[in-house]
């Protein structure tokens, strides 16, 4: 690696409660090993890196991505966001033209990959075409979640499982629920709980697992106690002092941790082009 590159790569703050930026490093060249560490160890103090002025093809994506983990590939019968019968893109398409996902309105706060047995550790978000307004991404800091919890409902919920139900296989005709009430409704799919405290696998801090909208199910309580713990856990996360707001420039890559972190988009016109390129990477089992 040419020593320019050394010398000017910096990583700054955002001077939220999360989010780093990144600057004075290509990505689609050969990054030395010191700063692969540099950058992994500010993934887990920060929890999402922000890669600014990069211009990439989906080949020196995935090798720079690949510096990082493996490739996240879901179980053949648990699809996940661009999954066809019996194959998931690499690289997926995040945008409104055809052949793209997501689409243009407000998606709320979520991790990728919840109700999956091993979801995903992160992605890689490659901004190519970004609307005049409108579209940005917010990051909510799960860790800060927890610790500002009070220590009776720590104490409540520190041994419970929650199931999150796959979205991609629930009846889109139907009502939506943000709670399995009605335990007499057949399962659609398998379901896989994990534990509603998530530790860390790299850094051993302390998770609120639970995204803001998907239907879940606390293990063992009884469906109106499970609602109401639910409905109070995400009050609380429902706090602009959890998260950092982003608005997309041309050549930005994102890199967030998916074990850590919610993210939400914002909704923007239908009339102008957001284009991106997503990349996720292979996860753990919730402990």
């Amino acid at each position: 690696m040419p020593s320019l590159t050394l010398t000017e790569f910096k990583i700054t703050s955002t001077g939220g409660p999360l989010g780093a930026v990144v600057t004075g490093l290509d990505a689609s060249q050969p990054v030395a090993p010191e700063v692969i560490l540099q950058l992994k160890q500010a993934l887990r103090d920060r929890h999402i890196l922000i890669f600014k002025e990069q211009k990439l093809t989906d080949e020196q994506l995935l090798n720079f991505a690949f510096y990082f983990g493996d490739l996240y590939v879901p179980p053949d019968d648990v699809p996940v966001l661009a999954s066809q019968p019996g194959v998931t893109p690499v690289v997926i398409p995040i945008s409104n033209l055809d052949g793209g996902y997501t689409g243009t309105g407000e998606l709320a706060f979520h991790s990728d990959h919840h109700w999956t047995p091993k979801p995903s550790s992160g992605s890689l978000l490659y901004a190519l075409e970004v609307p005049s307004q409108g579209g940005d991404t917010y990051w909510l800091n799960l860790n800060l979640a927890y610790e500002t919890l009070d220590e009776a409902t720590k104490q409540r919920i520190a041994d419970l499982q929650l199931i999150t139900y796959n979205p991609f296989l629930r009846d889109k005709n139907a009502p939506r629920s943000k709670y399995r009430l009605d335990r007499n409704i057949p399962l659609t799919s398998p379901v896989f709980p994990h534990p509603l405290v998530r530790t860390h696998p790299e850094s051993g801090k302390k998770i609120l697992y639970l995204d803001y909208a998907t239907e879940v199910e606390v293990v063992g309580l009884e469906p109106q106690e499970g609602a109401e713990l639910i409905e109070q856990l995400r009050e609380h996360l429902n706090q602009p002092r959890f998260y950092y707001q982003h608005k997309w420039s041309v050549g930005d890559i994102v890199y967030w941790d998916n074990q850590a972190t919610l993210h939400y988009r914002q909704a923007f016109d239908p009339n102008e082009r957001r284009v991106m390129r997503r990349v996720s990477l292979a996860g753990s089992r919730p402990f």
